[in-house]
Parts: C-alpha cells; sequence; structure tokens
C-alpha cells in the first residue's frame, strides 16, 4: 500500500499530466479561433445534373461525361437550318431555368435578363448556408463571404431588337460579373 506521501506525489504527476494535455487543447482551440477563413457549407451547380458537392464527387470518381446534346427548354431560336444536332454538344446545366425569382425578391423582367450564371448563384448560395446550418438571415451585416467562380457570357441580346419589353433597364446588371 502506497504512503499518503506517494499517493500525494502520483496525484501531483497526474495534475500536471493532464494540465499539459489542457494546455495543449486551449492552444489548438485559440488557433482555431483566430483562423480568418472558414469553409462552413458548400453548394454547386454543374452539368451531369450535379447540384450537389456529393453528386460532384459521385460523378468525378465514376468517370461521368457530363456532356450533352443543346438542352430545348431554353428558349434558343436556332436559325439557318441549323438543329440541336447539328449545333453539337456542351456541358448544361440541368437546372438553370428553375429559378425561383419571387422567392429572392427578383422581378420577373429583372429575372428575364440576368446571366444564368446570377440566378444559379443566388440559389447555391442561399443552399450553401443552409447545409451548413445556417439561417441565411442570421448573416445580414455580418463577416460572411461567399465565394463564386464564374465568368463572362455576355448574356441576352447585344442590341435591343429581340428583347423582351421592360427588360432593357436590366441588362446592365444583369449580364455584369461583378454583380454576380
Amino acid at each position: 500500500m502506497p504512503t499518503s506521501e506517494e499517493r500525494v506525489v502520483a496525484a501531483l504527476r497526474a495534475s500536471l499530466t493532464e494540465n499539459e494535455r489542457l494546455r495543449q487543447r486551449n492552444d489548438e482551440l485559440s488557433r482555431a479561433a483566430s483562423e480568418p477563413i472558414a469553409i462552413v457549407g458548400m453548394a454547386c451547380r454543374y452539368p451531369g445534373d450535379v447540384t450537389t458537392p456529393e453528386q460532384l464527387w459521385e460523378l468525378v470518381a465514376a468517370g461521368v461525361d457530363a456532356i450533352t446534346p443543346f438542352p430545348a427548354d431554353r428558349g434558343w431560336e436556332l436559325t439557318d437550318g441549323a438543329s440541336s444536332a447539328t449545333l453539337g454538344q456542351g456541358g448544361f446545366v440541368a437546372t438553370a431555368t428553375d429559378f425561383d425569382a419571387a422567392f429572392f425578391g427578383v422581378s420577373p423582367r429583372e429575372a428575364v435578363a440576368m446571366d444564368p450564371q446570377q440566378r444559379l448563384v443566388l440559389e447555391a448560395s442561399w443552399e450553401a448556408l443552409e447545409r451548413a446550418g445556417i439561417k441565411p438571415a442570421s448573416v445580414r451585416g455580418s463577416r460572411t463571404g461567399v465565394f463564386v467562380g464564374c465568368s463572362n457570357q455576355n448574356y441576352g441580346a447585344v442590341s435591343g431588337d429581340d428583347l423582351p419589353e421592360g427588360v432593357e433597364g436590366h441588362l446592365l446588371t444583369g449580364n455584369a460579373a461583378s454583380v454576380v
């Protein structure tokens, strides 16, 4: 049976060991708390009916070719005898036409003039917050950022000849990559 002095020494050693473990954990937590950027949610839209990061990884892992013929639901007017078959194929986001303008407070005219990338970014940004368990309204005024990859597409008609009536005023912001 250990003496009382040996029990005190053993307890002190155990306390010092636990103290060191807690100090290291505190250091880890302090470093993590000072990280300037944290990825807490992701969302995406890609050809091949990819609407989640998990689906993207599945598509890549399976080596799936996401190239398809031109979609018929885009209202693209084919001229000079061209057809989807003669135009070839491309990478098209299947849900690009499913935008709920009213949900995002966008007028129907503005939605028509918006580059589809802007519509998809609104949807995916909202989804990324939801996937992270964050109520989108709760980040208003906070130091929260949504980071996006996009390119300039010159979406919409350049001349006013074939524009639907009333969308002219929305073309500038509807086509600016900086608005995305």
